[in-house]
């Protein structure tokens, strides 16, 4: 590594050095820095090409340098003449001013060491580029070494030189006398161009028709820097010490050649004895072989031909050349086109650049962006032009690496960024957006490509806010996620709240759902949702738009909306939005779509939670039943009243996870209880562990109608018997507050008569005598409020194959005022009848009797299903249970929740009779 440094810094060195000493006191370094050696040219390559930089303007320069130690092995005469021939062709190239002409930009300059002046940026010569490399950089540039001229380079080139012939034959006067690629220089750009006019002759008659030059006789004894190069000269030059504007033409012949043969030209000369070189050259070129032609084009082959002719006469003049069929290609006269673009007027260069993107395919890349690119982006000084010449330069840099981009076409894009007239190019810009911000750096991208986006976005024009807005999501994933969160996502909100224009407000809609991918999900729920419903209109496009954005947040795997979150905005907005008036048929029927599946999911989510949380409380209740000194610990202190009921019933689910009611009234300490309490409750629990081990329900069993109706009245009669034990605990200890409003409170049937709060019998309005004993009451109205008698759980423990008729989840009216306080949670009561038995439909449990079979359980019900008596008064609250507590909680003191016309009973899938109000209240209970 180090000797690699080493080698490198002798190199730098070794250059600097080099430049130093060449140009080291010549006034041209006052006003140039002077760079490293890039190529050769003129009259036997002898000077040296430098690029530069003028240090008042930083504008790019060629610097060329002839070092006068180059002839120190000449006499002084003959120094002296080399540098008068030297000096003599730069100062005629500094009068002439022409496109096919080398530009001078600093007038040559001479020094004790050299001569030195600048022209235009230079590339290299055209003798370097056809493998001629005296006078070149050690090492060699790698981009001389590779270079090949392109078929369109080489006919344009050719055409330039035509041109540049034709201006200097017609325009000056003027005969250059040392045309060959030695004095032909490629530009930055490519284009050719003439320098070298040391031996160049003007006219002695330009004012007359036919001019004439006069021509010095060759003098073999000069320095060959003092003589043209002989390979490309006319042989009449030599021969006849005669020449004309066709010497120049006989010249280009052998370029010509040259370009198509790897720079050789047609015949080699002997230097030392030049005329007889030249005689025997002239009889060849009499009868020219068609081998020494058959690597030029064919439909060019035949100019050439006539231009390597022994008399000048035959030759074709320049301006007959620059006519011929072999310059028609489309790439030439593209390029031509562009070299005389300021003699065109806008429209003329505006139809021109229209039609330019069909052309630029078919043209090499060196040619498209070192000669089409820098006139392009010439044009963007004219606003006028800006929209025709921004698509060709885009389409270019699709084809330029990113590299090239950043250093080529980028510095000239930045200040088109900023221009706003017209509108076209900020549309173009949107169209090419990925092109930008995949080449364009980060911090260009933020300062000028997203400011371009949002001016857009707040535009006055609504055509261009609605193409912004369609054309952002195609871009979006090449934008940085903090400008799109806190500048691009506002901006697309403002716009849609803003706007007067529903194509507007649809489109951002849109746009939004569109780029919802790219953003995090608490983004979107904490943004883009609340934002939904701060839209004013209620347009079907609008609410669609909206049922879009719920929708695609929903279903994507890297989003989705929290239950919480559909419960309590999400589901209650798209609600609202369904029935709206605007909507029609199919419009509701996706709104509807959307609404079920949040509702499926939030119910398993939901339902899976609670699953979770009922098996963990089971595992739980198992190592307490397991540890029984945690019972007696739980007896010492102060339980809750869903922790009594627990005891006492040893069940789960009085949190109200289970039941849905979570309140809960106080309960009397255990510890109160009497012996005889006591006693009683553990022959309670030993009857409920009886029940709990019975055999589950076999719907295909059909037992007796008679016994079916025993067992009932049996687990009917037990129960009540529970229920007036803990009733008599309530009513001794503490009062039962009043149902809370919106419980849900199951029918429960009862065999026995039902008791008001006085004790007398109560009709309720469905089965006149049912009577209850008034011990039991507060007990019946807990268990309707706090069981399920409907559910698995009541009904596993009956071994019965008669289904008990079900009277429908019912809503239990307001109580009084003043009571807040719940009736306590007795859910746990399901865990008296057998938890661990499988849940059932009813359906299971109903037999199927043979057609007009009546069991007493059914006639028990349905024979008075016209018998309702409402309640009538205010019963007056007995033993601290609150007024109207025993009326409002229990369903059947609502009779017009069972009220309906009398009808035949309707035999159903199960075989059993219903009437339509137990149908209805069976569909309320399980959907």
């Amino acid at each position: 590594m180090e000797s690699m440094l080493n080698k490198l810094k002798s190199t730098v060195t070794k250059v600097t050095a080099d430049v130093t000493s060449a140009v080291m006191g010549n006034p041209v370094t006052r006003e140039f820095e002077v760079g490293r050696h890039i190529a050769s040219g003129g009259p036997g390559l002898c000077w040296r090409i430098y690029n530069g930089t003028k240090k008042s303007t930083k504008q790019e320069v060629a610097v060329f340098v002839f070092d006068k130690k180059m002839v120190d092995k000449y006499q002084k005469f003959e120094k002296d003449q080399i540098v008068d021939s030297l000096k003599k062709g730069v100062q005629q190239l500094t009068r002439l001013r022409h496109p096919r002409l080398l530009t001078v930009q600093h007038p040559l300059e001479e020094s004790r060491d050299c001569l030195a002046f600048c022209t235009e940026p230079v590339f290299a010569s055209l003798s370097n580029v056809l493998g001629q490399w005296e006078n070149l950089p050690s090492p060699m540039p790698n981009d001389i070494k590779e270079y090949k001229l392109y078929d369109v380079e080489t006919k344009y080139g050719l055409l330039q030189i035509s041109e540049g012939l034709s201006f200097l034959h017609s325009g000056v006067k003027m005969v250059h006398g040392n045309l060959c690629p030695e004095n032909i220089i490629l530009n930055k750009s490519g284009a050719w161009k003439i320098m070298g006019f040391d031996f160049s002759i003007s006219s002695t008659n330009p004012s007359d028709a036919e001019l004439k030059y006069t021509c010095k006789e060759w003098e073999p004894n000069l320095p060959p820097l003092c003589l043209p190069n002989p390979e490309y000269l006319a042989p009449e030059y030599i021969l006849s010490v005669s020449c004309d504007s066709a010497s120049d033409m006989y010249s280009l012949g052998v370029v010509m050649h040259a370009v198509f043969n790897e720079g050789k030209p047609v015949f080699k000369v002997n230097k030392h004895d030049i005329f007889k070189s030249f005689s025997k050259q002239l009889d060849q070129l009499s009868s020219i072989s068609p081998a020494v032609l058959n690597k030029i084009p064919e439909e060019v082959r035949e100019h050439v031909k006539m231009l390597l002719s022994v008399t000048p006469n035959v030759r074709p003049d320049a301006d007959q050349m620059t006519k011929i069929p072999f310059f028609d290609d489309v790439g030439a006269v593209t390029l031509q086109y562009f070299d005389s673009l300021f003699q065109r007027d806008n429209l003329q260069k505006s139809q021109f650049y229209k039609g330019l993107p069909k052309v630029l395919p078919k043209l090499p890349k060196r040619v498209v962006v070192y000669r089409i690119l820098p006139a392009l982006t010439s044009e963007f000084v004219n606003p006028d032009m800006v929209p025709f010449v921004l698509p060709n330069v885009l389409l270019i840099a699709e084809e330029c690496t990113k590299e090239e981009y950043i250093r080529l076409i980028m510095p000239d894009l930045t200040p088109v960024f900023k221009q706003q007239e017209p509108v076209q190019i900020l549309l173009i810009f949107l169209q090419k957006m990925d092109l930008l911000l995949t080449k364009t750096p980060s911090e260009d991208i933020k300062n000028s490509v997203l400011p371009m986006v949002y001016r857009a976005l707040e535009a006055p024009s609504v055509q261009i806010q609605e193409l912004c807005l369609n054309i952002i999501p195609t871009f979006a994933n090449l934008i940085d996620y903090p400008s799109m969160k806190n500048s691009l996502i506002p901006r697309i909100k403002s716009a849609c709240l803003q706007t007067s224009s529903l194509a507007v407000r649809v489109n951002s809609l849109v746009c939004l759902g569109k780029i919802l991918e790219y953003l995090d999900k608490w983004y979107v729920i904490d943004e883009i949702l609340p934002f939904l419903q701060q839209i004013p209109s209620r347009e079907p496009a609008v609410l669609m738009g909206v049922l879009g954005i719920y929708k695609c947040t929903f279903s994507h795997k890297k989003l989705g909306i929290p239950k919480e979150h559909l419960a309590t905005k999400s589901l209650p907005h798209l609600v609202s939005l369904s029935i709206d008036n605007n909507l029609n048929l199919n419009q509701f029927n996706s709104f509807m779509v959307v609404i079920r599946d949040m509702l499926s999911r939030m119910e398993n989510e939901h339902k899976t939670k609670l699953e979770q949380l009922h098996i963990m409380q089971e595992q739980q209740r198992s190592i307490n039943i397991s540890n029984p000194g945690n019972q007696s610990e739980q007896t010492k202190s102060p339980p809750s009243s869903g922790n009594q009921i627990d005891d006492i019933f040893g069940s789960t689910g009085v949190n109200g996870k289970e039941n849905g009611s979570a309140a809960t009234a106080p309960q009397p300490n255990r510890m109160s209880l009497t012996l005889e309490e006591k006693q009683r409750l553990a022959k309670e629990q030993e009857q409920a562990a009886k029940l709990r081990n019975q055999q589950p329900l076999a719907p295909q069993s059909i037992q007796p109608a008679n016994t079916n109706n025993t067992k009932t009245k049996d687990l009917t009669s037990s129960l009540l018997t529970s229920m007036t034990s803990l009733n008599s605990l309530s009513l001794a200890n503490t009062a039962r507050p009043s149902p809370a409003q919106g419980t849900t409170i199951p029918a429960f049937p009862s065999s026995g008569p039902m008791v008001g709060s006085m004790g007398a019998p109560v009709s309720n309005g469905f089965n006149p005598p049912m009577g209850f004993q008034t011990g039991g009451m507060g007990m019946g109205m807990g268990l309707g409020m706090g069981m399920r008698p409907s559910g698995p759980a009541l009904y596993g423990g009956m071994a019965t194959t008669t289904s008990t008729p079900n009277f429908g989840a019912l809503t239990q009216n307001q109580g009084p005022v003043g009571q807040t306080n719940k009736a306590p949670n007795l859910s746990a009561l399901d865990s008296l009848f057998t938890p661990s038995q499988p849940k059932v439909t009813l359906n299971q449990m109903g037999p199927k009797p043979t057609p007009g079979t009546n069991t007493p359980w059914l006639n028990q019900f349905g024979s008075a299903q016209n018998a309702q008596t409402p309640m009538q008064g205010a019963p007056v609250g007995m033993g601290g249970v609150p007024s109207g507590f025993g009326m409002q909680a229990n369903p059947f003191f609502s009779p017009q929740n069972f009220s309906q016309p009398a009808a035949a009973p309707s035999l159903n899938q199960s075989g059993i009779k219903h009437s339509s109000s137990v149908n209805t209240d069976l569909k309320d209970l399980f959907g």
